[in-house]
């Protein structure tokens, strides 16, 4: 087994006013204080005066503000998912991937972080040994925490260009921090990360490499596609399938076509290594660190784009996981989007109009809905079983006409976009699980839900919850739709 390189490059330092290891800035704070205290006094002071406000026009206030939130998102998720069919995505055929010869290839970084994933890990040393990328060109770091006995066990004898770097037991115990300390000892002109359950396309550096070429240098980063190769195992998995094909197929595509901010996947993200380097690598007390690096490669005036090429991933089978997973996601989106709005005049000259609205709108306002969306579930049903004798105060005509547009219309249109990234991916058999798609955004608010509760915790805070691979064997999940499955192909 070959031993941990020493470092040779040093990521730049990342300001520490973009770094989440604290969760509110000074700002933030004040106005988290100051904002509910201001609220509280004036519902006393008409309780008791008379003065202001009553309590009844400020609930008023807040289903309007959280209807037009509501529309604002739709009308903007659906401008983009519409945007994408028109999205110049880099797409390189068979001819270009031979443009270059191979002693042309640069030298190319691969990173592996790995933690607990013995069960997986013959099959994704097969897979990388079989990227089609020459040997000597090429550099993969599998980084394993020192204490990980479990995962040094299962490793072999490797040679060139396997290596194993040991990431010391040190706070915080994430990705980024691992993902950190592989970058210092990268040697390729580019780098790319991959998850232990990913299963690449083979000619994907060689894409990377061909879209780097054809690129303006500020296109620091290249974002492959994911999908999961089993979205036929339930329908947890199904509709999970579905969620991956208009996120990737659709959204971030749309994203990319007007030139708004892209949040990046948790793998399979291509880098130029010297501008990884400048921005300082990877925060790593961020649980979402790829989306965070995104906003950062934004605010420093540079691109992402979208590239067709498609990593598999296996799609979370069983509800605890997927709850634990999603909840690390959510959390991860609320700390990008308090890092980034610690300075917000700041923000928006790095950013301009188009790009900070874009930003709060993807990061911000699309997981307060998430969390607002069991109160006007509940508020919808007690209409079903009451009619409008506890409900009709808190919706004045305009707010009324617009929560039933955001209702009835809004989720249409998700469900559609939703079916539209499964026709996309050539995922036929779960258009039909998509009729049922509320409940699946009913689990989303739990996971909303359990993460503001670990945001909230110090403790818990930039704890970062293993996802559980292996759950599936191989790749060829039973489905009730055997003469179907074909189609995924």
């Amino acid at each position: 087994m070959s031993t941990p390189q020493r470092a040779h490059r040093t990521p730049g330092v990342l300001d520490e006013e973009l770094s989440a290891r604290r969760l509110l800035s000074r700002g933030q704070a004040v106005c988290a204080v100051l904002v509910p205290a201001v609220i509280v006094l004036a519902l006393a002071a008409h309780l008791a005066f008379g003065w202001g406000p009553s309590p009844l026009w400020w609930c008023q206030a807040a289903v309007a503000l959280a209807t037009a939130v509501y529309l604002v998102v739709l009308v903007f998720k659906t401008a983009v998912v519409l945007g994408a069919w028109e999205a110049a995505v880099i797409d390189l055929d068979e001819a270009d991937l031979h443009r270059l010869p191979q002693e042309a290839l640069p030298a190319y970084t691969v990173l592996v972080p790995l933690h607990r994933e013995a069960a997986v890990l013959p099959a994704l040393l097969e897979r990388l040994a079989g990227l089609d990328y020459p040997a000597a060109s090429l550099q993969i770091l599998l980084l394993v925490e020192e204490d990980d006995e479990e995962t040094r066990a299962a490793l072999p004898e490797l040679d060139a260009p396997f290596e194993v770097v040991l990431i010391p037991p040190s706070t915080p115990r994430t990705k980024p921090k691992a993902c950190n300390i592989g970058l210092a000892r990268a040697r390729g002109e580019f780098v790319v990360v991959y998850d232990a359950e990913d299963r690449p396309e083979p000619r994907q550096l060689r894409k990377a490499v061909l879209a780097f070429r054809a690129l303006p240098g500020r296109v620091v980063c290249v974002q492959a596609e994911l999908q999961y190769w089993n979205p036929w195992t339930n329908w947890l998995t199904r509709c999970f399938a579905a969620e991956y094909a208009g996120h990737f197929s659709l959204m971030l595509r749309g994203l990319d076509r007007y030139r708004l901010p892209i949040p990046l996947g948790g793998t399979s993200n291509h880098f130029r290594t010297d501008a990884l380097l400048a921005l300082g690598g990877w925060d790593p007390y961020n649980v979402t660190e790829d989306a965070d690096l995104g906003i950062r490669i934004a605010r420093r005036g540079w691109d992402v784009r979208m590239m067709v090429s498609v990593t598999e991933e296996e799609a979370n089978s069983r509800l605890g996981n997927w709850i634990r997973q999603r909840s690390r996601w959510i959390k991860g989106y609320l700390q990008t989007w308090l890092v980034h709005t610690r300075h917000p005049l700041r923000l928006w000259r790095q950013l301009g109009t188009k790009q900070t609205l874009a930003f709060h709108l993807t990061m911000g306002l699309s997981t307060i809905t998430t969390l607002a969306n069991p109160f006007f579930w509940g508020l919808t049903l007690l209409y079903l079983c009451t009619g409008t004798r506890y409900v009709q105060a808190l919706f004045p005509p305009l707010s009324l006409y617009c929560g039933a547009a955001a209702m009835v219309i809004g989720n249409s249109l998700m469900v559609y976009c939703m079916m539209a990234g499964c026709l996309e991916r050539g995922l036929f058999p779960a258009v039909r699980a998509m009729l049922t798609i509320p409940l699946y955004w009913a689990l989303m608010s739990v996971a909303a839900y359990r993460a503001l509760y670990q945001l909230a915790r110090p403790d818990r805070r930039h704890f970062w919850e293993l996802t559980e691979h292996g759950l599936v064997d191989g790749g060829t999940a039973v489905d009730d739709d055997d003469d179907l499955q074909p189609a995924l192909r």
